[in-house]
């Protein structure tokens, strides 16, 4: 087995690594969350994973094969992350979030809890998922409702999703816009608030 831990790195027990995966200086992996003890909840990472300087993956973490991150992520506990997703430089993903296969999520992007991001969903630069409908407020906590982007949903740099919003299989949003609704399947949205503008099968860069 070809395992390339740097020697700066922080390893918690409980940690299993696939054969092929790197991980670079002053990362620490497995980092129990508060209330729990080191090693308490396994934490799995598949094969042939890069995992880049001064990132952080909590404990109790299952990710597929072929994860690749960027610098200074943070990956918080319990979260479910498939194969071959790229999570881009100084981006958080909160606990208890589900990412399928093939996800793209570029730098600077907030995902928090209770989100669920199906295959191939694409997240631009500095992309932020909201899920609290009214924040530091009493039972704020309660009614956390996270956000659904469907099958190769894409987000354009800038965006701003509120609470609880489906974003449609196959659905553009453009850079900037604020999302406080649903978003159909195949359109394309854009503006504060987002509204629709045209179908994606009408956007020729698309049809190329």
């Amino acid at each position: 087995m070809t395992i390339s831990i740097a020697t700066t790195a922080l390893v918690h027990p409980g940690v299993t690594f696939g054969d092929g995966t790197v991980v670079e200086d002053f990362c620490i992996i497995g980092a129990p969350p508060r209330g729990h003890e080191p090693g308490q909840l396994p934490t799995i990472i598949g094969p042939d994973a890069h995992i880049r300087s001064h990132t952080v993956v909590y404990a109790g973490n299952v990710i597929g094969c072929r994860f690749q991150c960027g610098n200074k992520v943070n990956i918080r506990e319990s979260n479910t992350i498939g194969d071959d997703v790229s999570i881009g430089t100084l981006s958080v993903i909160e606990h208890n979030v589900r990412i399928a296969n093939g996800v793209r999520i570029h730098s600077q992007v907030f995902v928090p809890e209770y989100c669920v991001l199906e295959e191939e969903a694409w997240l631009g630069p500095s992309v932020v998922l909201t899920n609290a409908r009214y924040p530091a407020s009493p039972g704020a906590k309660a009614a956390l409702a996270g956000i659904r982007m469907s099958r190769r949903a894409r987000l354009g740099a800038n965006c701003t999703v509120l609470p609880g919003v489906v974003i449609g299989e196959n659905a553009v949003v453009g850079a900037g816009s604020v999302v406080t609704g649903n978003i159909a399947p195949g359109m394309v949205y854009v503006g504060n608030p987002a509204r629709p503008v045209r179908t994606v099968a009408e956007t020729g860069a698309y049809n190329a």
